[in-house]
């Protein structure tokens, strides 16, 4: 569905368009004149007469994409930007005209723009995902049979698959991306206009008894953990707190340097010790011992 300006701001879009078809064609001699005046001497009249001249190519563009749900200004917004982009890389020594060169340019920039703002979930961001974006409509209702009421047929993805060279998978996956658009949470459900989305929705905090039965636990988990750690040594205490109960641990050839033993040997007791603290605290936790440490820490 096309995005539809407000009256004032058509106007001046039309405005826009007018002027900028009425702009005079530019001969090959002198776009590669006013290109190189710019591009050696910072030329900003040849600038601006060579972007004035092309912005037509950026209306043609942006016209093109138009049912993509976002303001026609926009677009051409975005297309001037790349028009901009081939303006300052132009060169005027190879055999292509500037027109060729600038609306590959000024497609990019609105291709790109279309995919950051189409929708707030990122889309496009592969080739495929690209080609399929832009290409899917299109395909659907060129190919005789390949879409029912319900979507794409089997036969309809697997061709559109090949002929965009993708894994069918991705053509499904673009398919039900494209199937509708972005809803606000505050949408209403009802005629009244009383009801939102939002309103529904769970709420996935803890309520006050899940925070009071929390905080329980984890007092309980704190005393089963200290009591396991008295039936360690000194030094396996020490390794077990800073490689597991500090917010910054400590690698094993650190611990190693202050213990003075080698990371080898730090990692024997390391192990040695945790070993001890399973045995202890197995019946309590069962086997999740380093989510205890991760919590505690």
């Amino acid at each position: 569905m096309a995005y539809i300006d407000d009256q004032g701001t058509q106007k001046a879009n039309l405005d826009y368009i007018r002027t900028s078809m009425n702009e005079p064609l530019l001969e090959r001699e002198h776009e590669a004149e006013l290109a190189r005046r710019w591009r050696n001497n910072g030329d900003e009249r040849a600038m601006h007469e060579l972007v004035r001249s092309y912005t037509r190519l950026v209306i043609a563009a942006a016209s093109k994409f138009k049912n993509y749900g976002l303001p026609l200004g926009d677009l051409i917004q975005e297309g001037n930007i790349g028009l901009m982009q081939a303006v300052n890389r132009f060169e005027p020594e190879r055999e292509v005209r500037f027109s060729t060169y600038a609306t590959w340019w000024i497609r990019a920039s609105i291709q790109d723009y279309i995919l950051r703002n189409w929708s707030i979930v990122r889309t496009g961001t592969t080739a495929a995902q690209k080609s399929l974006f832009f290409n899917l409509r299109r395909l659907r209702s060129k190919i005789d049979g390949a879409a029912t009421e319900r979507g794409l047929t089997t036969d309809g993805r697997e061709q559109i698959s090949k002929m965009l060279g993708v894994r069918v998978k991705d053509v499904e996956t673009m398919e039900a991306r494209m199937s509708g658009r972005d809803q606000s949470l505050n949408a209403t459900l009802s005629e009244d206009g009383e009801d939102e989305y939002q309103s529904f929705l769970p709420d996935t905090r803890p309520n006050p008894e899940q925070i009071v039965i929390g905080n329980k636990d984890s007092k309980t988990r704190s005393v089963w953990l200290n009591s396991a750690l008295q039936t360690l040594s000194d030094r396996e205490q020490r390794i077990i707190k800073e490689r597991h109960l500090q917010y910054e641990t400590v690698t094993l050839e650190e611990l190693g340097k202050k213990l003075g033993v080698s990371k080898e040997r730090v990692r024997q007791l390391e192990a040695r010790a945790m070993q001890k603290l399973k045995q202890n605290l197995e019946p309590r936790i069962g086997n999740h011992i380093q989510d205890m440490l991760t919590d505690a820490a």
